[in-house]
């Protein structure tokens, strides 16, 4: 079991364990009973940002429609469209070895397919968590439980790792966002 962060904690992470190359992403979810007739399909992204927290290009963002960046630093494993079953239910595969000189921060976010549509928010998902695995050991590193801190909102930043000199650290974000997966590319600096 790994280092457990609550919101807000930062964490070494390649200065501690200093075989760290590649690390698994593990995000996980349930969603709440509710009756909406439609099923929840939540997706994990990864925006590999510039020291401005700003995506350089389209490149940069990594999701079910682009699921490897050029440089092979973030693979996205595939689109869970249930969530249905214990562990991950989403998989990004960060390569430490292999980030661009210009990305200094990975936001790792969750959104909410067709939220708006489908009248769903992240107030009728619950533990959410999001985790680091050591690929080499399959080890869990770190580990954070979002907790139930979110009502309307349609997209999450669950984390981000950040380069900090040349290590890598770890932020438990757990931030919402209304408008979805837009509002988040926004942020990031892309257009929609």
């Amino acid at each position: 079991m790994g280092i457990q962060l609550s919101k807000g904690q930062r964490i070494d992470l390649t200065k501690t364990n200093p075989g760290l190359t590649k690390a698994i992403i593990g995000l996980g979810w349930d969603t709440n009973n509710y009756s909406g007739g439609h099923d929840f399909d939540l997706d994990a992204s990864a925006f590999l940002a510039d020291e401005n927290s700003k995506c350089v290009n389209d490149h940069d963002f990594i999701f079910y429609n682009n699921l490897q960046h050029p440089s092979g630093a973030v693979i996205h494993t595939g689109d869970n469209r249930t969530g249905e079953g214990d562990g991950d239910d989403e998989q990004l595969v960060v390569d430490f070895t292999k980030i661009p000189v210009h990305v200094h921060r990975i936001g790792i976010t969750v959104t909410i397919h067709d939220a708006e549509l489908r009248q769903q928010n992240f107030g009728q998902v619950s533990n959410a968590f999001v985790r680091l695995v050591d690929e080499a050991n399959n080890q869990e590193l770190i580990r954070f439980d979002l907790g139930e801190d979110f009502s309307i909102e349609t997209a999450v930043v669950f984390c981000e790792l950040y380069r900090q000199g040349n290590d890598w650290k770890f932020n438990a974000i757990g931030s919402g966002f209304s408008g979805g997966l837009a509002a988040l590319c926004r942020n990031y600096g892309l257009q929609v």
